[in-house]
């Protein structure tokens, strides 16, 4: 999922799409493609929108990275669950593994979670990591054992919250777009799960985003962070 508007990054993202901005010096969508095509995803579809041009012109037709490439664009700000659902009606097919493309996971994190997923019967599954004392704002997900119980844990003593790394099958893509715009997956999924659907909770490790213009520095400037 590449077409978001990346609000919070202005003014950078009214010039650069946000995928296409750098960690480590590199194009955060890249290093995405790699860890990808590393786990065995030969089939690449990327929903694109603000800016598309940029991130189509970068990826081009996938080679480069290990994987083929097929672009679908999204009109307008529908949601991410519309992203999905977009893809799957111009060729993808369940099951399927969805990622943002403005995150850095761990080396072999995506792949970790695709096999898991993979060898697994549950309807869905979300990547999770774990924030102790976390002050992210990020909402924390419940959990029993390996399944989610809820996507939404409003606990503040909850430690646990998604990544954006999906898998979805017919249980949960049946459900994609059933509420009303903007069509998120987190509804998807919770909409999943109340009706008995098993959505499986993958361990990550610590994921990199570029959040606000300040990340861009100390993302790729490290020896200007303060010691």
């Amino acid at each position: 999922m590449a077409a978001g508007l990346g609000t919070r990054l202005r003014p950078l993202t009214e010039r650069w799409a946000k995928p296409v901005l750098p960690i480590d010096g590199r194009p955060v969508i890249a290093m995405l493609l790699r860890e990808l095509a590393a786990a065995g995803c030969e089939h690449v579809w990327v929903v694109t929108g603000h800016l598309a041009e940029q991130v189509e012109g970068l990826v081009g037709d996938g080679s480069a990275f290990g994987v083929r490439v097929r672009f679908v664009r999204q009109p307008g700000v529908l949601g991410s669950a519309d992203a999905v659902q977009r893809a799957l009606g111009n060729g993808a097919a369940v099951p399927v593994v969805v990622s943002a493309a403005d995150t850095v996971f761990g080396a072999g994190d995506v792949a970790r979670f695709s096999n898991a997923f993979a060898e697994s019967e549950a309807a869905g599954a979300v990547a999770v990591r774990t924030e102790p004392g976390r002050d992210s704002g990020r909402l924390g997900v419940l959990r029993d054992g390996e399944r989610i119980v809820r996507i939404r844990d409003e606990d503040p003593g909850s430690v646990w919250t998604p990544a954006p790394l999906w898998g979805l099958r017919d249980g949960i893509a049946g459900r994609l777009r059933q509420d009303r715009p903007p069509y998120e997956l987190e509804n998807a999924f919770q909409a999943a799960i109340e009706a008995g659907e098993e959505v499986l909770a993958v361990e990550v490790g610590k994921t990199r985003d570029l959040t606000d213009p300040l990340d861009l520095v100390e993302e790729n400037f490290p020896y200007l962070r303060a010691t």
